[in-house]
């Protein structure tokens, strides 16, 4: 299915190739003055303004013109442009997750975090799913690839994402876009921004979306998997002196999606007689043979997420001298509410006799909603630049806390004698003396004559109470010595404290305390907290070479990591490996690349290899006698291969864009739970989300025209298979997990106006119709369908001033 072999000599044979390609071509574009010289791209990737061919760091720099000719909305679209970058798309914003080089955090705990950090306007957001919300007026998006960790902190180990939305300008100005596409998708975004007084400038944005959705429910005749969203983003930038600046800026989004619903594209078997049924074999001969065409579903419950942030940030430059100090506050909120079709039928639940799993289908609908609160603090002074020693040195603090509620109604379960177990104990609670005696003598005549019954129809619910806080301090220090005009020393070290703690209180909610499908019984109820606390020092060596006035390499080592966790879910359970703290996970990642700028080609590479211990991930545990996928240390993968990506202008019309990721991550070794059977190492087993090939490549041709100009845009990405999932304790795959390799051509064609004031565009969206899913989750059948899987058009009209 998939090529496990490592890429290692492959890649250094690409790297070596390219690397001489590129310099080969120096004394020629060194020369070159022409108009198709390509604009500096400058990169905050080091906190502090650099060009992006100065910065010792595998970076992948969008800028806003890539990203509105991309017509890309979110985060899942712009992966494209991105080729280490992956997505998993989840039921809800919360669990969903992002992935750099193959590594990331897939998790349903509310007391884990990611690898992956994703940083707006200087903020860390806690969680990657803060980020999935809509991105609009952005300046540019940098994918920082590697452990990042010396500025960045304990959530960048794999990498991060750095966004920057654009300032208030100058000179008054604005504009007003509208987007309408098939399917009833309308978007209109407003700004305004310009100076205020002579020294304060001010901007304003407006995001205002619908879209009634893609999938068709059979149930009710609906259209699905569409959204509702608004956005506001105020900036205020004040000159307070010639050397100090304050920066405010204030955001509020909302957004009420009746989205995700996970698509049945293998056979279940749970309503065998409905019209949503897909066009499938199933797994033959260990392929899947998924419905990629597939766009009905059969719930009578919609999958819902309603999304609330607020955001309030203020950013402090002041000059020391030849130095300055920056400090960053910052308060977010984020509320989350995730309602789930979880037996995905519209007729589970309904019949009067017992479940079974294999011909009476169950219930299972949850909602669960979630408030995260953060504050951070961050304090830095950086030294000035042009000296022999460059460096920055900050300390940084952040405190999240968080609650969340979630309730599960399900179809009784009594397949084993639970029902007895739970009159005996609702006897217990409820009877004394000889009536209890008598009760429990015949716990059946008991329950029979209470007219207590546990079949489908019987819904049973319980409700979980759930918190956690996160506080994290740090100090860090970063930054080069000039060895000679052409060599630099790298450096960089940070030490981490984190603390984590939690509650967790579960209470049924069903006067008999009965089990139910995927339901503790009341005889489980919890009430119960834990806490950890962890110390890290990791830093970074390095060396940087001018090759030549135009080319550049490096070579660093660097030190990942994330820090401590807990399992903490719905059925939680008090005591046994629920309980126990994930330890922290670290990484040592090694990087050479190489940078070449000039006249009108920019080229970077990077080769990897980065290698993790103590990799927190789902791994599979049947040691308490069911078998269940747990947040747990799970063991050692590593990653490598090597990341191109280039800018080239070859006529003064036609600008190419492309990149290429080749990777190969994978297990190394994986933990046994105690008491597994039938157990391997699972050594040499890709990790999930890891495609071994991903490439990209986007064109932009102008044509000047005497009342206008035409730009037409073209963009391919290929995205090589992948795998949805960890292998079992035996080291097998679920075929089901293996999501297909796919091809997508996205175009455009616009007609600009009056040096650019009104633009009028015409979007194709997946040209070839090319059919694919993103994620798998579970159960045999269950898989996530993007909006871009199927071709679609649209309009875009953009009036500035």
């Amino acid at each position: 299915m998939m090529d496990l072999m490592r890429p290692t000599s492959r890649t250094l044979t690409y790297l070596a190739i390219a690397a001489l390609g590129a310099a080969a071509q120096t004394p020629a574009l060194a020369q070159e003055k022409s108009s198709r010289a390509l604009e500096e791209v400058v990169v905050t990737a080091q906190k502090r303004e650099e060009k992006l061919s100065d910065v010792p760091v595998a970076v992948t720099a969008i800028n806003a013109d890539q990203i509105d000719a991309a017509f890309a909305n979110n985060l899942e679209g712009l992966q494209t442009m991105a080729p280490s970058v992956s997505f998993r798309k989840g039921n809800t914003t919360r669990n969903s997750a992002l992935t750099i080089r193959g590594i990331g955090t897939i998790s349903f705990s509310v007391a884990a975090e990611p690898s992956v950090s994703t940083v707006v306007d200087n903020v860390v957001l806690g969680r990657s799913g803060q980020a999935f919300a809509d991105l609009y007026d952005l300046q540019r998006i940098e994918v920082l690839r590697g452990p990042q960790g010396t500025l960045f902190g304990k959530n960048a180990s794999a990498g991060v994402v750095n966004m920057t939305t654009k300032r208030p300008g100058e000179e008054f100005g604005g504009y007003v876009e509208a987007q309408l596409y098939q399917d009833n998708e309308f978007i209109l975004k407003a700004n305004v921004n310009g100076p205020l007084s002579e020294s304060v400038r001010g901007s304003l944005t407006v995001l205002d979306k619908q879209f009634d959705g893609y999938l068709t429910n059979v149930f009710n005749g609906e259209k699905t998997n569409g959204y509702d969203r608004q956005g506001l983003r105020a900036m205020l930038d004040f000159d307070v002196a010639d050397d100090m600046s304050i920066l405010m800026i204030a955001e509020s989004y909302d957004a009420e999606d009746d989205c995700c619903a996970d698509v049945e594209m293998l056979p279940s078997g749970r309503h065998p007689n409905s019209t949503a049924l897909p066009n499938s074999n199933g797994v033959v001969n260990g392929v899947p043979d998924i419905d990629l065409d597939q766009r009905l579903v059969d719930h009578d419950l919609t999958t819902r997420t309603s999304d609330s942030h607020s955001a309030f940030s203020v950013q402090v430059d002041k000059g020391l001298g030849d130095f300055n100090l920056t400090s960053i506050t910052a308060y977010r909120t984020w509320d989350n509410t995730e309602i789930r079709e979880g037996d995905f039928t519209s007729t589970a639940g309904d019949q009067p006799v017992p479940v079974n799993f294999s011909t009476v289908p169950f219930q299972l609908h949850d909602v669960g909603p979630q408030e995260w609160r953060q504050i951070s603090q961050e304090l830095r002074i950086a030294s000035p630049t042009g000296q022999t020693h460059e460096y920055q040195v900050g300390a940084f603090w952040w405190n999240l806390q968080s609650e969340r509620n979630f309730t599960r109604d399900a179809s009784c379960q009594n397949n084993g004698g639970q029902l007895d177990q739970a009159m005996t104990w609702y006897a217990n609670e409820n009877l004394t003396g000889a009536a209890l005696d008598t009760a429990l003598a015949d716990i059946g005549a008991y329950t029979a004559s209470l007219g207590v019954t546990c079949n489908a129809n019987d819904i049973v619910s319980a409700t979980a109470y759930m918190t956690t806080e996160f506080d994290n301090f740090a100090v860090f220090g970063d930054g080069k010595f000039n060895v000679s005009d052409t060599m630099r020393i790298l450096y960089g070290l940070r030490y981490t404290s984190d603390d984590v703690s939690y509650t967790h209180r579960r209470r049924s909610n069903d006067e008999y305390g009965r089990r139910a499908v995927g339901v503790r019984p009341a005889t489980e109820n919890t009430n119960f907290a834990g806490s950890t606390d962890e110390t890290n020092v990791s830093g970074k060596l390095g060396v940087q070479w001018d090759i030549s006035e135009d080319s550049m390499m490096y070579v660093t080592a660097s030190q990942g990591y994330k820090g401590p966790g807990y399992n903490v879910y719905y059925n939680m359970a008090a005591n046994g490996n629920d309980s126990r703290p994930i330890s922290e996970e670290t990484s040592e990642s090694y990087e050479i690349g190489y940078k070449f700028t000039s006249g009108s080609l920019m080229f970077n590479a990077a080769l990897f290899q980065m290698d993790i211990s103590d990799f927190q991930a789902n791994n599979a545990d049947c040691s308490d006698g069911t078998c269940i996928t747990r947040l747990t240390n799970a063991g050692e993968v590593s990653t490598s291969g090597i990341e191109i990506d280039f800018t080239w202008r070859p006529i003064d019309a036609l600008t190419l864009i492309g990149g290429l990721s080749s990777i190969t991550a994978e297990i190394d070794k994986f933990n046994c739970p105690i008491g597994a059977v039938n157990c391997s190492t699972r050594s040499g087993l890709p990790v999930p989300f890891a495609p071994e090939l991903k490439y990209s490549l986007m064109a932009e041709y102008l044509i000047p025209m005497n009342t206008m100009d035409v730009i037409l845009n073209g963009s391919f990405v290929h995205m090589d298979e992948q795998i949805a999932g960890l292998p079992n304790n035996a080291g097998v795959l679920d075929p089901a997990a293996y999501m297909p390799e796919y091809d997508m051509v996205n175009a455009s064609i616009s007609f600009s106006f009056d040096n650019d004031r009104y633009r009028l565009s015409l979007i194709g969206k997946n040209l070839t119709d090319e059919r694919y899913v993103t994620t798998y989750s579970g159960d045999g059948f269950r898989y996530q369908v993007p909006r871009d899987a199927e071709r679609y058009f649209g309009l875009a009209i953009k009036a500035s001033f």
